[in-house]
Order: structure tokens, then sequence, then C-alpha cells
């Protein structure tokens, strides 16, 4: 009798463990839901800001290239220049909503990382449990079962409870593998998330670059132009006469320099290269290959991407080539322009030093002068926008985006 109703209470036990787990998973899973339809709500917000501020900074960008398509005049640049100065600081305020998104999807994905790691220990308990009254159970040899119970269908009743039990074991197997595939999602899940928190950040920093740089900008126009629209009339006159001569120089000597070649060699040139290298450290990239927003596209196109550099850094020859001009202006616009095999040549505009001489042959990496831009400084030009490097890519003498063939 007092093995009976042992028996009874380890079935009794065994039931109260089956129905335990789900109703303390169903009140976790309810305050998880919770948690993160806050998180929700909060991250939805943040997207709403971003998505106002994205509206008003195409206004800007409207009011700017509104500006660019009239006569060019003091008054316009520095309003061109006060609304990229509104603009880069709305990115700013973008990004760092940006960073505070992705830092509450990275606090919803912990929260739900800690919730199942709770649930896989609950089912590792939960199957201990089970495996422990089995292996008890499973002491008692058949005979002493049977001589247990008052009936075979008593008999019977049991061992079709010992096979549901087993059959609980393998459901909750099944669900700790569920559980461990779905915490690795959330793994690999919040991996990405502290990958664009890390790019975010850095783009805040290139952001903030940014905008010194329009701030520089600013001040460059207003002081260069003394608030004169005759001087900046002159200076404008002036940046457009040196940017055509040196289209007008890099078109003819690429030709030239490439027959003289061929006529010295009796072959063209190869390009050996490994393709180009950046000319100068990687970093912020101020103006893009035909940037709509260029401060001074009512001049010209951009031919080229602007890099910020201090002045004075190591310029680098972006690959093996000889030099066909290596142009020291003074105070105006200097440059240093390299052929190369397959047709293609670069151009790398103010320069403030020049360590090479025209005909030289360089190879890719070489120091080939330094860089500058800081406004009133040798090889600046009129106009400047503050230390940087001009970088052109040309393919037969026409000029293509340099981020297409820089790694």
């Amino acid at each position: 009798m007092r093995k009976i109703i042992k028996l009874v209470i380890i079935i009794f036990i065994l039931g109260f463990i089956f129905n335990a787990p789900s109703f303390v998973l169903s009140q976790n899973e309810e305050k998880i839901n919770s948690q993160v339809k806050d998180l929700n709500n909060e991250i939805q917000a943040q997207k709403t800001k971003i998505e106002k501020i994205q509206e008003k900074q195409k206004i800007y960008s409207d009011k700017i290239r509104e500006k660019q398509k009239e006569q060019a005049s003091l008054v316009n640049q520095i309003y061109i220049l006060e609304n990229r100065l509104a603009k880069a600081e709305l990115d700013i305020e973008t990004v760092g909503i940006e960073i505070d998104r992705i830092n509450l999807e990275i606090k919803k994905v912990n929260l739900e990382i800690a919730a199942k790691n709770e649930e896989i220990e609950k089912e590792k308990k939960h199957i201990s449990n089970i495996l422990n009254l089995i292996y008890r159970e499973n002491q008692v040899s058949a005979l002493e079962i049977i001589l247990l119970n008052e009936s075979l269908a008593d008999f019977l009743n049991q061992v079709k409870y010992l096979e549901d039990t087993n059959k609980e074991v393998a459901s909750s197997l099944d669900l700790l593998k569920e559980y461990k595939k779905s915490l690795e999602n959330d793994q690999v899940d919040l991996d990405k998330k502290n990958k664009e928190l890390a790019s975010a950040k850095a783009d805040l920093e290139s952001k903030k670059l940014a905008l010194s740089g329009e701030k520089d900008n600013k001040a460059v126009v207003i002081t260069q132009a003394r608030n004169s629209e005759k001087e900046y009339q002159k200076l404008l006159a002036q940046a457009k006469a040196e940017q055509e001569q040196a289209v007008a120089d890099i078109v003819g000597l690429e030709k030239a320099v490439r027959a003289k070649i061929t006529q010295l060699s009796g072959g063209k040139l190869e390009f050996n290269d490994n393709g180009l290298i950046w000319p100068v450290e990687k970093n912020v990239i101020t103006a893009y290959f035909h940037d709509p927003d260029y401060p001074f596209r009512y001049i010209f196109e951009h031919p080229a991407i602007d890099i910020r550099a201090g002045q004075g850094n190591s310029l680098k020859a972006a690959a093996s080539g000889y030099v066909a001009r290596a142009k020291d202006a003074g105070r105006g616009y200097s440059y240093i322009m390299i052929v190369h095999g397959d047709g293609l040549s670069t151009v790398y505009g103010h320069v403030s030093k020049i360590y090479v001489k025209e005909d030289e042959y360089v190879v890719q990496g070489q120091t080939i002068g330094a860089v500058g831009g800081t406004p009133g400084t040798n090889g600046a030009g009129s106009l400047t926008t503050g230390p940087h490097l001009h970088f052109e890519v040309r393919l037969n003498g026409i000029p293509v985006n340099p981020l297409e063939y820089l790694p």
C-alpha cells in the first residue's frame, strides 16, 4: 500500500512538472512582450524623428540647388553656405538619433537573449526532473510493478503514463533546440547592431568634421571677398580661369606624354600595379565626383573627389607612371598629373610642395609631394575651402569617378 501511495505521489509530481513550466513561461513571455513593445514604440519614435529631419534636409538641399542656378554673387554664395551649414547640423542630429535608435535595438536584442537563456535553463531543469523520476521508476522491476498494481488495467495505465513521460522528454528536447537556434539568431542580430553602431559613430565624427568644414567655407568666402561683390567676382573669375587652364593642360599633356612614350619604347605604357591606392589616408570625403552640392558648381562641374587631409601631409602616387605635369603656381592652384597604363591618369590638386619633376617615372606609393588647400598658402588657389586633396582619375582624358577605382 505504501508503494502504491508513493507511486501516486510520483505521478502527481510529474504532472506538476509538466504543467508548471508553461505557466511560468507564459508569465515571462508576457513580461518580455511588454518590454519589447515599449522598446519598439521608442524605436519607432526615433524613426519618426529622423523622417522629419530628412524632410527639413530636403528643403535645404532644394534651396541650395535653386540658388546655384542663379547668377553667381557674394550674397548667393553666402546663402548657399548658410544652408549647407544648416544641413550639416541636421546631419549630425540625424546620426545622433540613429545612434539612440540602434542602442534601443541592442537593448531589445539583449533582453530577448536573456529571456532565451532563461527559457533554456528552465527547460533543462524540467528535463532533469523528469529524467530523475524516470530513473527512480525504472529501478523497480516489471514483476514488482505488476505486484504493486491490483489489476492488469492499472499496470497498463502506468506503462502508458511512462510512455507519455518519454514523449514529454522528447518534446522538451525539441524545445531546447528551438530556443538554441533562436538564441543564435538573436546573437547574430546583436553583432549586426553593434557593427551598425560603430559605423554610425564613425559617421558622426565625419559629419562633425564636415560641419567644421562648412563653417570654414563660409569664413573663407567672407574673408577673401571682404564683403565686396567686386572682389568676389574677381576671385570667381580667377578660380574659373585656373580650372579651365588646368583642364586644357591635362588633356593636351596626356596625349603628348603617351605619344612620347610610344616613340621612345616602341609600345604603350603598361599598367602593372594592383589597382590604385589612396593617395592620402582614406578618411572623410568633403566633395564627391560631380557633387550636386559642390559650393562652386556654378563655375564648373567637380571632376574629382575632395579628401580631407591636413596641411603638409604626405601625398603618394596612386599608381606607377610618368609625371606629365608638376605645376607650382605659387599661391595659385598647384597640381601634379601622372600618366599610367590602360589609358588612366591621375591628378592631385592643391599641392603645397612638389617632390617630383616632369617626365620622371614614379612608383606606386612613392611620396610625390605634400597636401595643401589652406587659404592663402602655396598651391591653394582661389576660393579654396580648407586643407584637402583634390583627386582626379581620368580615362582616356575624360574624368571618371575615382571611387570606382579606389579600394
